[in-house]
């Protein structure tokens, strides 16, 4: 049953491939437009999945779609339309002393499948970023999102009909298990596969997967507050980090304070008690925050703390005596995410540069910009936290691949 499906999207990626920027273009902004003229219908197909989750599960806010987030989704796909073409950019070329000339050329990956969770969003932007590249795209998200997922598909694809095109080049799998595993083995038909979710999906798909992948990974994100650091920025960075969208990955989960420091913990952690934040501390920063923070909000660290996705209004606080230590934690506990330093010592700022190892290293601003569209890729495909190919934020170049082309004047090799 689904290698009707695979065979369909893999026919169906070829065409895609040959369109003109133009009509690529064209297409986006008709699928922007449609979002816009059909906001009440996806609200509700929205509503009914959002009615089978628990308010209080972190990813209910993931799942959720807001007048405001269907307009910012709409504008981030009339963003990539306006963006350059990836596709036949020259990224190398020379000529051999025999005359042979080569050129190294982009070109798209051809079927991209993505496994995602409780992101409703992530369909329109897989879809704007996979068309605008020259790829199809071969979609399997999950139960949780499954009646937004099917209207979001259902209106792109009337839009490629309308086009004229066809609508196999966005494809929605059934929200199972099986489909999952069919996909991972899709040899012959996918391209690529890029996972978008917990923990736990991510390993699933990097042990079954038979076809190629990019590896996520969990946003465990830390915050440094230096020894120099400016305590009103610092205020302003770190609760913009933990409460502008607590359930994102790019969301702060520790913060680590330098011991000469926690004398002003209380006046920094002020704002994130105004928004009801639970912080788990551990001995010395517990002690600076009893009586100042409100006792309601104020536990002690356990083994559990660090290292720890939160993906709600919870967040560790651990004390250091220096920049190495705080590197240590970071060492140990974060998950090559996104890690930010507040600093005002030029020094510690390109050593904490230097030495973190994650996709994106921040200085004195929060870890909340991590995000394509902040980017200014016009959207994301997915934050890759691995070394190999895509790291960070991946849009339009990161789902290209390219291929040599060589011409020659009847030349042959001795």
């Amino acid at each position: 049953m689904l290698e009707n499906v695979f065979e369909a999207v893999k026919k169906a990626s070829r065409e895609v491939a040959l369109l003109s920027d133009e009509v690529r273009n064209r297409v986006l902004l008709a699928v922007a437009d449609a979002m816009d003229a059909a906001h009440d219908d996806l609200l509700r197909a929205n509503a009914a999945d959002l009615s089978q989750m628990n308010p209080e599960n972190p990813l209910y806010d993931r799942l959720l779609l807001t007048p405001r987030r269907l307009a910012d989704i709409a504008n981030d796909m009339r963003h990539v339309a306006a963006l350059p073409s990836p596709l036949g950019r020259v990224l190398a070329q020379r000529t051999l002393p025999n005359g042979l000339r080569l050129r190294k050329v982009s070109v798209p990956f051809g079927v991209i499948g993505i496994i995602y969770e409780a992101r409703p969003n992530v369909t329109f932007d897989v879809f704007s970023l996979c068309f605008k590249s020259g790829n199809a795209c071969l979609l399997k998200g999950g139960r949780d999102a499954d009646v937004t997922n099917r209207a979001a598909v259902a209106l792109i694809q009337r839009v490629l009909r309308q086009q004229q095109l066809p609508e196999a080049a966005v494809s929605l799998l059934p929200a199972t298990h099986e489909a999952s595993a069919a996909l991972l083995q899709a040899v012959g038909y996918v391209d690529l596969v890029i996972p978008r979710g917990s923990k736990r999906l991510i390993r699933f798909v990097r042990e079954e997967a038979k076809v190629p992948c990019i590896e996520t990974g969990a946003g465990v994100v830390n915050t440094y507050f230096d020894e120099s650091g400016d305590l009103e920025k610092a205020k302003a960075i770190v609760l913009n980090a933990k409460t502008r969208r607590p359930s994102v990955c790019n969301a702060l989960d520790c913060l680590i304070v330098h011991r000469n420091r926690l004398a002003q913990l209380p006046q920094l952690c002020q704002p994130l008690a105004e928004k009801n934040v639970l912080l788990q501390a551990d001995a010395e920063s517990f002690a600076s925050l009893e009586g100042h923070y409100p006792s309601s909000l104020l536990q002690p660290a356990t083994s559990e703390s660090y290292g720890t996705e939160f993906m709600s209004l919870r967040m560790a606080v651990r004390t250091v005596s220096s920049l190495s230590e705080a590197l240590e934690h970071i060492a140990c506990y974060g998950s090559g995410h996104s890690e930010s330093i507040i600093t005002e010592d030029e020094s510690s700022a390109r050593r904490f540069q230097l030495e973190v190892d994650a996709a994106c290293v921040y200085v004195n601003a929060p870890t909340s910009f991590t995000d394509g569209a902040q980017f200014g890729l016009g959207a994301e495909i997915g934050i890759s936290t691995q070394k190999l190919g895509a790291r960070g934020p991946m849009g339009l170049e990161e789902i290209t691949t390219y291929k040599w082309l060589i011409e020659g004047n009847g030349q042959t090799r001795p």
